[in-house]
Order: structure tokens, then C-alpha cells, then sequence
């Protein structure tokens, strides 16, 4: 069976809780009386009511699903109970209450967060396909389409069928369902919170097992859907499991400061009240204690605790303006600490929270936190998703084709959608889902189009292309970030716009050195895809790789042109004409001029004349140093000798493609130097003989189209320093 039962692994009730741990989580609304499970038991033994009339045993949910929802039809959740209660009749969990006390224990807690009537009909539902003899056709021919969608997608995927593989395909099956209905994944995480309340009756590597789970996955799937209620109570429950020691230390802290005289935060908040009531914004203040993990990340980072770490003040308002003014009140009356604010209303969080964050010092050194937001937006940080029903259901009016704004859809739940379809086996999958879901911030970058990219902080470039284009961003060559050229290992931060690179040339190939700067498991499992399908020319770059290192290794360092001296290969005279008719000229090594370059010459030893491009540094110092100049022009048309600068990104094959665009111009390589590749980007510079300077500006635009290379300049004199 999917659920198991015992006494909680800590002990006391929560408020509006079917059983579970005392978190110091402040009651959301009027704390409702706790639930007795014997009771509640007796009542689903005794079976259903009589038909038309609501039975006892969901009493509980009909009463907390009124209180969202005052109009709703409760004749589905009556017949959903029937069907449970017969089908799952006889069945016992293991703390030896009835098994229909887990489906109506995770139904009251999604009816708690506000959740609709076809979603409270599913939990009801949720484990009858999976434990009892309940078919998906016939609870899609009692409630219809929507809720056999939701049971499907939560029922697990038998061990006889996978074996080892259940628990990873389950979730993979869960996550595309969720892809078309994010009520799965509310089910789903109700299911493991009542789990996890009842745990204590398991074998304690059983219990670290599922702890372990939990975190890893369920977790920060209830962070990124927004529902902060059952995130908060599965960490502190994983938490109590995983770290004994720890949570019993935190518990004790967190008794000793109830047990205080004084309560800082008490007197802030009503403080606060004051200030709001004399500027007449009516508003709900209330304090926030931290839950237990929360006191223990706060007592590791600041050592000794104060009684103003142990929560925070809540102020609610009707109206989004209010959450301004409220702002500005507590900013005049009150000292601020403005280092602490931090908008999330003009900008909110990916998984759609929004508050104002600010903070308040006391006389006594204290800083309070103060969150401001209104009642609905305090909803949907409790509750996020859960609230919201089935988002992804067309709006009546949508386009006939289909398309529509999906708010509660983010980058993280695309990714996922995604990538989960290329990992090549369950163990892939599996560590590469909790490996995706440890990136718990995300980043938005703008594309050209004005159109956006959900990514997770860290991402780069390489990561950016991939989700934009797929498989196809094998053919990226580079980007611009916010006008820039950048590499493809650049990381991007929030809010940068960025425009791809692409080559047109269909057979271009991914780098295996972007393994490196992958960080979203879609770029990742895209690149050793393409490598594993091309296992030729994968070591057709590691052997690439490996010879322009070695090359790079023998290459001696460049002997410097000096002046006075030529190129080491001798002289390459051009057609210059000087006033020392019969001198011998030289074109000087450092500037390279070519016809129709502003040139100037100096006599050196020997009567010889060299050339020089005007802006040469080299010109300042031999006029500084007495030489004698001497007038120069160009003559006609002539072979010329020049040094080129080739910018490029890396990318196989690139030195072979240069040098023969390079070759069809009719340029002949003199000399050549690679520097050694840098954050994805190498630079290399040729000095070529060409035989007629004319052909210049058509081997430079040859050498620009090679794939790749994003600029291609004459060597530039470097200026004179100090």
C-alpha cells in the first residue's frame, strides 16, 4: 500500500493538522480542534451515509473546503468517499487505524490550503487505482476525464513491473502529468506530508530513506509550485528524522524563548499596529515564528539567538497600494534598516510569491523583520499552486489554437519537462532530477525578441542556447549578452538580454569542453548525446584538442620586431618609393603597412629606409631619438607583406578552416602564433605575403566568414606607454 502508519516522529498536534509535529509556525487562520483518528476511524467503519446525506467521516473537509469555497458542490466528494471507503474497506495501515483515514487526512489537508472540489474528489480517490481493485475507466466514468487524470497521475508504478527502477519512472510519470495539470503534484505532496507525519512506524533506514527523498525532490517541488505551507512542515519533519541531534537542540531553543518574559517581536508589532492605526491603512498584524529549520539556519549563521530571530511581524492589507504605504509609514516612524528591502511585488519570485521585505531596529540593537503583503497574496505564499486550482485549464475565451499564458509555468518546470524525455535510464534521470532541483534560485534573461529565458542561477551562455533552440543550438558559436560579444562559458545574471550565434552550417558540431560550462541537465544530456552518437569525431576532438596543446607547448615565444630589423625571414620591400632614390627599404616588422596605409620612414644603419605606419608607436620614439625621417609614398600596386589578427571561439576544426580560406585568397602564411584558448575564445595572429595589396579587404571578409570567428583586424602598433 502506498501509505503507512504510526505515531509521529515528534510529538503534538498542528494546528488544522490531521496529526504531526508542533512547528513554531504561527496558526494561518482560527485553529480548528484537533482531529481524532480513533474517532474518525470509528466513522469510516461504520460506512457510508445514507445516500443525500454527507458522511461523518469527511465532516472535517466539508467544513474547511466551505470556508474557500461556499458555493461548491459537495455531491463529488460524497460519492468519491462511498468509493473509497467500500473499495479500501478491510484495509488497515499499520498503526492499526482503518487505510481510509490517509485519503481523507490528505484531503483535508489540500481542503485546508484552499484547494477546488475536482482535486479534494482525486485525493479521495488517489490510492483506490493503486491498492484496491478501482479501475482508471471507471473512475473516469463516475467523475469524469479531469479527476482520472489526477488519480492516474499520482498512482506509482508497480515494483513487479520496474523493479528498481519504480521509484525514479513513478516521478518521471508524475512530472510530465504535471506538465498538463500541476494538481498531480499537489496530491502528490499532500500524500507525502501525511506520509511523513505518520513515519515512526517504519524501520529506521526505511524512514531515512523516504526523509531523504523528500528532501532531495518533494521539497523543492513544493518550494518552486509556491507552497510554502507543506514545505515548511516536510523540512522540519525531514529535518526531526535525519538530524536527531540537532532538532532536539533547535526545539530547545525554541522553548526557551517562549518561556521568555519579554518577546521583541510582540512589542514591535504593536508598535507597528499604532503606527498603521494612526495613519488609518486598516491592516492584520501578526507574528511569524520561524519553523525549526528556520531557527536553525538563522542559529548557525548569527551563533547566539535573540529574541528577535525567532520570527518575523506579518502585516496584511486589503489592496496592493496599501503594501506601499504601510512601507513608508514603518520607514518614517519606525528606523529602518534598508539594507533588508527587498521588493517582491514589482518583481516576484519564480514560483510566484510576492511581499515586501523590510526590516526594523529596535533601541536595544534588535532587527525585526517586517514582511507586508495583502490577503491574497499572503494566500498564495501559503499556498501557491493548491490555491489556484488547475491554472493550465484553457480560459473560455482562449485562441482556437489553443495557446494561453500559463503564470504558474516557470523555466524549472519546462526544463524538466524537457530534459526528463532525453535522460537515457532511470538512475540518469533520477540523480540528474535531484541535482536540477538542488538549483533553488532562478534567473530571467531577456532574448533579442523581447521573448524570455527561465534559467537557473549559474546558468551560462551554453545553457542559454540549449533551452532556446534544443538539439539545434549544436551550431551556436557564440552570443552577445547585453550587446557584448561573450563566450559561450559567460554566466549570465538576472535580467541580461542575450542574443545566440548562430552558424548556418547544418553539420556544425558541439564541443566537448561545453560539458564544462553546462549547467542545466538539458544542455548536458544534449551534448553527451550528440557525443555519444558521434564517436568519430568526438575523438576527432580530443585528438584536435590534444595536438594544439602540444603545439601550443613547442611553439617558442615570437622574436619581436624591432625598429631597426626586419622580419626574420627578410625584408618584404612593397613598392615604396623614397626620397634616397636607390635605398634599400624595409617594411617594419612591428606595424606591417600595406598600401593605402599613412605611412612615414626613418633612416636606420646601413642607408637603409624603414617603413613605418604613421600612427606606429615605434614613429614617436625614433623622432624622440633623433633619427633622421624621410619621405615615403606608396607606388604602384605591389606584393605586400601584413599581420592579421583572427578572434574566434572555439570549435573543432577551426585552424583548418581558417588557413585554407586564407590559402584560396592567394595568402601565403609567413608565420603564426595560437594563444592558448581563454573562457572559450582563442586568439591567433598571421603574418601572410599577399600578392598585391588590393586583395587585403577580401582575404579579411574570407577569413570573417570562416564559422566561428567574430572578428579579424590588422595588427594594432601599441601605443606608447607612460
Amino acid at each position: 500500500m502506498s501509505a503507512e502508519a504510526t505515531n509521529s516522529v515528534t510529538p503534538g498536534p498542528m494546528p488544522g493538522a490531521v496529526s504531526g509535529p508542533v512547528t513554531p509556525t504561527a496558526p494561518r487562520r482560527k485553529a480548528r480542534p484537533r482531529i481524532d483518528l480513533r474517532r474518525l476511524g470509528r466513522a469510516a467503519l461504520l460506512g457510508p451515509a445514507a445516500r443525500g446525506r454527507l458522511p461523518d467521516a469527511i465532516s472535517h473537509v466539508v467544513e474547511a473546503h466551505r470556508a474557500h469555497h461556499p458555493d461548491a458542490d459537495l455531491e463529488p466528494l460524497r460519492r468519491a468517499y462511498v468509493l473509497a471507503e467500500s473499495s479500501h474497506r478491510g484495509q488497515m495501515r499499520k498503526s492499526g487505524e482503518p487505510y481510509i483515514t490517509h485519503p481523507l487526512a490528505v484531503t483535508l489537508i489540500l481542503a485546508e490550503l484552499g484547494a477546488e472540489t475536482t482535486t479534494l474528489t482525486a485525493s479521495l480517490l488517489h490510492d483506490t487505482v493503486e491498492d484496491t481493485d478501482v479501475t482508471l475507466d471507471q473512475v473516469r466514468d463516475q467523475f469524469g476525464e479531469e479527476v482520472r487524470y489526477l488519480v492516474d497521475g499520482v498512482t506509482k508504478l508497480e515494483k513487479v513491473d520496474y523493479g528498481a527502477a519504480a521509484e525514479p519512472e513513478t516521478f518521471r510519470k508524475m512530472l510530465v502529468a504535471t506538465g498538463n495539470d500541476v494538481r498531480v503534484m499537489s496530491i502528490k505532496l499532500a500524500d507525502r506530508l501525511h506520509n511523513m507525519r505518520t513515519l515512526g512506524v517504519m524501520r529506521p533506514e526505511k524512514q531515512e530513506r523516504i526523509a531523504k527523498v523528500t528532501r532531495d525532490v518533494l521539497i523543492p517541488l513544493a518550494e518552486r509550485l509556491g507552497v510554502q505551507a507543506l514545505k515548511t512542515e516536510l523540512e522540519d519533519l525531514v529535518f526531526a528524522i535525519l538530524h536527531p541531534e540537532e532538532y532536539a537542540a533547535t526545539r530547545e531553543l525554541i522553548v526557551r524563548n517562549a518561556a521568555r518574559t519579554d518577546d521583541p517581536l510582540a512589542e514591535v508589532a504593536d508598535e507597528v499596529r499604532g503606527v498603521l492605526r494612526e495613519a488609518d491603512i486598516p491592516a492584520e498584524v501578526l507574528i511569524r515564528p520561524r519553523h525549526f529549520v528556520s531557527v536553525h539556519r538563522v542559529s548557525r549563521k548569527r551563533g547566539r539567538l535573540r529574541g528577535s530571530d525567532f520570527g518575523r511581524v506579518l502585516v496584511l492589507v486589503n489592496e496592493d497600494a496599501d503594501c506601499y504605504g504601510v512601507l513608508g509609514e514603518l520607514h518614517t516612524c519606525m528606523t529602518p534598516v534598508v539594507s533588508e528591502f527587498k521588493d517582491f511585488i514589482a518583481v516576484p519570485k519564480f514560483n510566484l510569491y510576492q511581499s515586501l521585505h523590510t526590516a526594523v531596529a529596535r533601541e536595544d540593537g534588535q532587527v525585526v523583520e517586517v514582511l507586508v503583503r495583502t490577503h491574497q497574496m499572503h494566500k498564495v505564499a501559503e499556498a501557491g499552486v493548491v490555491a489556484l486550482g488547475n491554472p493550465y485549464a484553457p480560459a473560455p475565451d482562449d485562441p482556437a489554437d489553443g495557446e494561453r499564458v500559463d503564470p504558474t509555468r516557470p523555466g524549472w518546470l519546462s526544463r524538466l519537462l524537457d530534459w526528463q524525455e532525453a535522460a537515457p535510464d532511470p538512475d540518469h534521470f533520477w540523480s540528474t532530477l535531484r541535482e536540477d532541483l538542488a538549483q533553488d534560485r532562478e534567473i530571467t534573461v531577456f532574448r533579442p525578441d523581447g521573448g524570455t529565458l527561465g534559467l537557473p542561477e549559474g546558468a551560462t551562455c551554453v545553457d542559454a542556447a540549449y533551452a532556446q533552440y534544443g538539439e539545434d543550438a549544436h551550431a551556436c558559436i557564440g552570443a552577445r549578452v547585453n550587446g557584448r560579444l561573450a563566450t559561450l562559458s559567460t554566466v549570465l545574471k538576472d535580467g541580461d538580454t542575450v542574443q545566440l550565434l548562430m552558424d548556418q552550417d547544418a553539420a556544425s558540431e558541439p564541443s566537448r569542453e561545453w560539458l564544462e560550462h553546462a549547467h542545466t541537465p538539458a544542455a548536458r544530456i544534449a551534448i553527451q548525446r550528440w557525443l555519444a552518437a558521434h564517436p568519430a569525431q568526438a575523438e576527432a576532438q580530443r585528438t584536435e584538442t590534444r595536438e594544439n596543446r602540444q603545439a601550443e607547448e613547442r611553439a617558442a615565444a615570437p622574436r619581436p620586431a624591432t625598429a631597426d630589423a626586419p622580419e626574420p625571414d627578410g625584408p618584404a620591400r612593397g613598392n615604396v618609393l623614397t626620397d634616397r632614390p636607390g635605398a634599400a627599404v624595409r617594411l617594419a616588422g612591428c606595424c606591417t603597412p600595406v598600401p593605402p596605409d599613412e605611412i612615414t620612414g626613418f633612416a636606420v644603419r646601413g642607408g637603409a629606409v624603414t617603413v613605418h605606419r604613421a600612427e606606429c608607436a615605434a614613429v614617436a620614439r625614433m623622432r624622440n631619438g633623433g633619427r633622421t625621417e624621410v619621405g615615403v609614398r606608396w607606388g604602384e600596386a605591389a606584393e605586400c607583406r601584413v599581420t592579421l589578427v583572427a578572434e574566434s571561439f572555439v570549435r573543432p576544426h577551426l585552424l583548418a578552416d581558417l588557413t585554407e580560406a586564407m590559402a584560396l585568397e592567394g595568402a601565403e602564411i609567413v608565420s603564426a602564433t595560437v594563444e592558448p584558448p581563454t573562457q572559450q575564445q582563442v586568439r591567433h595572429t598571421y603574418t601572410v605575403q599577399l600578392p598585391d595589396a588590393a586583395h587585403l579587404p577580401a582575404l579579411m571578409r574570407s577569413m570573417r566568414n570562416v564559422a566561428g570567428v567574430y572578428d579579424v583586424s590588422r595588427n594594432q602598433p601599441q601605443t606608447q606607454g607612460g
